[in-house]
């Protein structure tokens, strides 16, 4: 059976609507606010200072945007820039996002990830201009068997290590006030949970492709702690391409878009961790290498994960359209291209484009 083709973004959709953006500075943030840009939306950002180098810089994001410096766990701030943005459509990107850092700074991660996601619904409830919110969370929310036929929306949650159970319990508590607070006459409120997200502008630490990136250009093999550990790769756009699809279909019918999606690669691009960085090696070329780095100190990390995404693709439209070779081949040129201080905006642009006209 042919496939049919992916759902495609509606800019008609967004033109000129206010959509908040929790986490604009960061990575996937980036290229989301960029993307509704393109599609005229009126983006209001609430994040953190960007760290440098800085994606935000690079895309030259403070001419599209209003951009709030703060901290999710200032409620007070927050609740006033939700009141001045008065947002249509809510994307919550804002996290702790690093597994290892949670490790080290768990009051931390728990305190942003889930009493964050609790200040900003809270703030949610005052405002009636919201029609929807996609509430991102992560695809390690899932209690892991070790399944190698991927997670589906209705298996249960947990977490074994603190990232993945401060994103858990962000989930439960966005169920919670969907239940309690926003089911009768509230916006419309989902959460999503994307698989590991390559791209260009990610330069955070312990992260593969950025630590990489950061080895080879300084002529250093990466050091990798676990080989074998399994991950659903795909690129930063399918991530974006999926909230914002999710997005206009919570605006479109509340009631039978609400709850948790996937967003996933298809079941073949599930690799290790030495076959990305197998990749990353060739794609760099001269130079590059990578080797183990045995440490006895490192934190427990699951070593197979997978989400399906069959529900997405059903029922949104949503579907992968770059495999990890694809993503991989967007991603190396352009951090070659930022290191040798080209306009990046306009090759994001670029990319952006070619993704949205892939069928």
């Amino acid at each position: 059976m042919q496939q049919q083709p992916a759902y495609r973004l509606n800019p008609d959709f967004w033109r000129n609507r206010r959509v908040l953006v929790t986490g604009h500075t960061g990575f996937t943030g980036g290229w989301l606010s960029l993307w509704l840009a393109r599609m005229g939306a009126k983006v209001t950002g609430y994040a953190l200072a960007p760290e440098a180098p800085s994606l935000f810089a690079s895309l030259e994001l403070e001419r599209d945007l209003i951009s709030n410096i703060a901290d999710l766990t200032d409620r007070t701030m927050l609740e006033s820039a939700v009141r001045v943005a008065r947002p249509e459509i809510v994307i919550h990107l804002a996290a702790q996002a690093l597994v290892r850092q949670a490790h080290a700074t768990p009051v931390e991660t728990f305190a942003t990830n889930v009493m964050g996601t609790v200040n900003l619904l809270e703030a949610l409830r005052g405002v009636d201009s919201v029609q929807a919110v996609v509430a991102v969370t992560s695809d390690k929310v899932y209690l892991n068997r070790s399944l190698k036929r991927g997670y589906h929306e209705d298996d249960p949650l947990g977490g074994r290590e603190p990232y993945s159970a401060s994103k858990a319990c962000a989930e439960i508590a966005v169920e919670a006030y969907r239940h309690s607070y926003f089911a009768a006459n509230g916006p419309a409120i989902a959460t999503a949970r994307a698989g590991n997200i390559v791209g260009g502008g990610d330069w955070a630490a312990d992260r593969l492709v950025p630590d990489a990136i950061r080895a080879f250009e300084a002529g250093n093999a990466l050091r990798i702690r676990n080989p074998n550990a399994t991950r659903p790769w795909q690129h930063v756009l399918e991530a974006a391409c999926g909230y914002l699809t999710l997005a206009e279909r919570l605006v479109e019918a509340p009631e039978a878009n609400s709850g948790g999606w996937n967003f996933g690669p298809n079941h073949d691009d599930n690799r290790s961790v030495a076959w990305i960085a197998d990749e990353m090696v060739k794609l760099w070329g001269q130079g590059a290498a990578w080797h183990l780095e045995n440490r006895v100190d490192a934190p427990f990390e699951e070593q197979l994960l997978a989400v399906n995404a069959d529900k997405a693709a059903s029922r949104l439209g949503w579907r992968t359209r770059w495999n990890v070779e694809e993503a991989l081949q967007r991603t190396v040129p352009w951090y070659r291209a930022q290191l040798g201080d080209r306009p990046m905006r306009r090759l994001s642009l670029d990319q952006i484009e070619e993704y949205a006209d892939a069928a």
